[in-house]
């Protein structure tokens, strides 16, 4: 694969929705070379980019070309289809094409055995494409693949919809490693890693020997693995790509940014100046006007027909002045998209001891952990980390009272008002309830003042109408962010909270938490958004 050279060209690729654009006129070339963000705020069409590369949508303009035609392309999204097979290891096989290959090579030796004609070019066809995606061996590299990840071999028996989010999370992270397309589409791939796991991914990357294109929200990520940035403007919904890696993006972008906002800068002031000259030449036309009109008793004709020549010129000066900020050439107010913007707000302190495990011994189902002693006192910042299935979500759902100790004590101390944003968003999924209704109970806000939040977060008319269940994880994300806001905390436990959002959306969170002055929990494996954090302490927990 490294020695062959292949290119997949998207042209002018525009996708509609209803009466809205998604994509525009969108140009990108990946050969077996590339290393490719992609990147813009949420719901700006980049999953949708992702499907139409992979040819699981057709564009409603536009092309895309893959050249030779027998390169293959292929989407590894984070999270199976978890109703698509009966199994792991099925499920694993249908993501990477294995299982369509192999239907395919039946169906060619069956038809080869049959003498059926042209059977022979579909046979060395069917052939090559079993082989070249990786179905000879699929169950061998599986098992090692699953083994390096931390699979059990049981679990790839089972059923996925038992899959934990860790487990999950492992299971996407193999499906990307077993991957044998020339190019290969991974859409949120580092959500829910452990760090052990995002080492993994990035050595897999960085070795990988075909086209990458990746759109994820991990700029520790990005910066160590991608060598060129596309990004979707969510205003005119081009894209744009810039060269050189992630900081080169960072910095080109924020380059061009300031250029941008100079220019308009230089513009609005140049207009300005010339629209007072023209204002202050008009007036002092006018002026000169009436003097020179009004029954002046100056028996000089000459100093009067000076003094309406005078008054004739300034008048010509101010249209040529007029005319000067015609021929200016404008300069549009770069535009602004929406920002999440926002302040937690904050209940009044609680106790001292926010909460404790003493002595704790933490059962669910299968697995056990502790006996652990743990005091977490009011303005703490902690960020609780270990590896995937460790037993993260079990001590906070112990901490908040959730789950009662098999052996020991837990206890919330007093006072304590939780603002709780879970792994898996549950708040809203609430069956057919609308997000504003949902929101309103959680809240107490009244329809009007609802809508008001929920707008500052980006979640509009069409967002608040609909189901809650219906939300995409990121507009979930934003939704209890915006529950924060309207309700007063005092104990913020954050358990990954920067999956599904948007770079600036991690920015802005980052600067709330600045400001914060309650007790902060959060569980997290974005290694930027815990260095940009403050913490007072990090407790690591092993699962052994």
């Amino acid at each position: 694969m490294a020695a062959q050279q292949y290119s997949l060209i998207a042209r002018g690729v525009s996708v509609e929705r209803a009466d809205r654009s998604i994509l525009s006129g969108v140009d990108v070339t990946i050969t077996e070379r590339s290393r490719l963000a992609i990147v813009g705020p949420n719901g700006v069409g980049k999953s949708t980019l992702l499907r139409v590369l992979a040819g699981e949508l057709a564009p409603d303009a536009g092309s895309v070309t893959a050249a030779p035609p027998t390169t293959t392309v292929g989407l590894v999204r984070q999270e199976l289809d978890r109703g698509a097979a009966p199994t792991i290891r099925a499920s694993i096989a249908r993501a990477l094409g294995v299982h369509a290959a192999t239907e395919r090579f039946e169906a060619a030796t069956a038809a080869l055995a049959a003498g059926t004609e042209a059977a022979a070019d579909e046979y060395d066809a069917a052939l090559v494409a079993w082989l070249a995606i990786g179905a000879a061996d699929f169950d061998a590299r599986l098992a090692e693949v699953a083994a390096e990840v931390g699979l059990a071999e049981r679990l790839l028996e089972a059923a996925p919809h038992v899959l934990s989010g860790g487990e999950a999370a492992r299971v996407g992270l193999a499906v990307a490693m077993l991957s044998r397309f020339d190019i290969t589409l991974l859409d949120e791939p580092t959500n829910d890693l452990d760090l052990a796991g995002l080492e993994l991914l990035e050595t897999w990357v960085l070795g990988h020997a075909g086209g990458l294109v990746v759109v994820s929200h991990d700029r520790s990520f990005l910066e160590r693995t991608v060598t060129s940035v596309l990004e979707i403007d969510e205003h005119h919904h081009t894209a744009t790509l810039f060269n050189g890696g992630w900081q080169a993006f960072i910095d080109e972008r924020q380059r061009a940014r300031s250029l941008a906002e100079e220019g308009y800068a230089t513009y609005v002031d140049e207009r300005d100046r010339l629209g007072r000259r023209a204002q202050q030449q008009r007036e002092w036309a006018m002026q000169g006007r009436s003097k020179a009109t009004k029954g002046q008793a100056d028996p000089d004709k000459h100093r009067k027909a000076f003094a309406v020549a005078q008054t004739e010129k300034l008048a010509g000066k101010a249209k040529a002045t007029q005319r000067a900020i015609e021929r200016l050439d404008k300069v549009d107010k770069p535009w602004e998209g929406w920002e999440l913007r926002f302040e937690i707000d904050e209940a009044p302190r609680s106790a001292t001891i926010v909460a404790t495990l003493d002595r704790a011994v933490l059962r669910r189902g299968a697995f056990e952990v502790g006996p652990l002693d743990l005091e977490i006192r009011w303005a703490d910042r902690v960020a609780l980390t270990g590896r995937n299935g460790c037993g993260k979500s079990t001590v906070i759902d112990a901490l908040l009272g959730r789950l009662v100790p098999v052996a020991g004590r837990a206890q919330l101390g007093s006072g304590v008002v939780v603002g709780e944003l879970d792994q898996d968003r549950l708040l809203f999924d609430r069956g057919d309830l609308a997000l504003l209704v949902v929101f309103e109970e959680a809240t107490g806000l009244d329809i009007s003042g609802a809508r008001s939040v929920l707008a500052k977060f980006g979640l509009g008319a069409d967002a608040v109408s609909r189901p809650a269940a219906s939300l995409s994880p990121g507009e979930r994300t934003r939704a209890l962010l915006a529950l924060f806001q309207a309700r007063g905390v005092n104990l913020l436990v954050l358990d990954e909270p920067t999956n599904h959002l948007d770079l600036v959306g991690i920015e802005q969170l980052e600067s709330a938490l600045e400001t914060y002055q309650g007790t902060l929990l959060v569980v997290s494996h974005d290694r930027r958004f815990l260095d940009n954090v403050a913490f007072t302490r990090t407790i690591a927990l092993d699962a052994h």
